[in-house]
C-alpha cells in the first residue's frame, strides 16, 4: 500500500467563519467530507496520496460551508455554529483543532488572511472571490454577496511634506 502523506493546512478565522487552505497543487481524485465536528480530506497531488483528518475545536455548520479546488490549493470557507441561547453568538477560537498536540504538527496560521479579534470590523470578512462557483457542502452561502472593497486608504498623510 502506498504511503499516505498528511496534507499541509493553513487557517484563519473571523467571528462567524473559518478559512481553511489545504496547500496542495493540482489536486486530483479529491474526497472532502465535512461534518459538524470534523473534516476528512483525501486527494492526490503529484502522484502522491494525501489526507487530512481533523476534529474541530468547536462545532461548525457543514451545510452552509463551501469549498473549491483551485490549481494551487483547496480552499474552504467553513461557517462556525452559533451556540443556542448565547448572547455572544460569535467568537474567535483559540485554535482550530480540539487536540492541541496535533495542531502544532498539522496546522499553520494563514498570515495572509489573519486578523486580530479586535481588528475584525476594520478588516471585514474574507475575500470570497476565489470560492465563487465553488462546491457547496450542503447549501449555498446566503448573504455573502457584495462584501465591500478595501478599507479606506491613508488619507490625511498629505501633511507630511515638511518632514524632510
Amino acid at each position: 500500500m502506498a504511503k499516505v502523506n498528511t496534507a499541509p493546512i493553513k487557517w484563519a478565522q473571523r467571528s462567524d467563519s473559518l478559512y481553511i487552505t489545504i496547500a496542495l497543487q493540482d489536486v486530483k481524485e479529491e474526497s472532502i467530507d465535512l461534518s459538524d465536528s470534523e473534516l476528512k480530506f483525501k486527494g492526490k497531488s503529484n502522484d502522491k496520496e494525501y489526507e487530512v483528518n481533523i476534529e474541530f475545536f468547536k462545532s461548525v455548520d457543514a451545510k452552509d460551508s463551501t469549498y473549491k479546488v483551485l490549481p494551487r490549493s483547496v480552499q474552504m470557507c467553513v461557517m462556525k455554529n452559533k451556540p443556542e441561547g448565547d448572547d455572544e453568538t460569535e467568537e474567535f477560537w483559540p485554535r482550530l483543532l480540539k487536540d492541541k498536540a496535533l495542531e502544532k504538527n498539522q496546522v499553520k496560521i494563514d498570515w495572509d488572511r489573519y486578523v486580530d479579534e479586535d481588528e475584525e470590523e476594520e478588516a471585514g470578512g474574507f475575500d470570497m472571490s476565489a470560492l465563487e462557483g465553488g462546491m457547496g457542502m450542503g447549501g449555498g452561502m446566503p448573504g455573502m454577496g457584495g462584501m465591500g472593497g478595501m478599507p479606506p486608504g491613508m488619507g490625511g498623510m498629505g501633511g507630511m511634506g515638511g518632514m524632510m
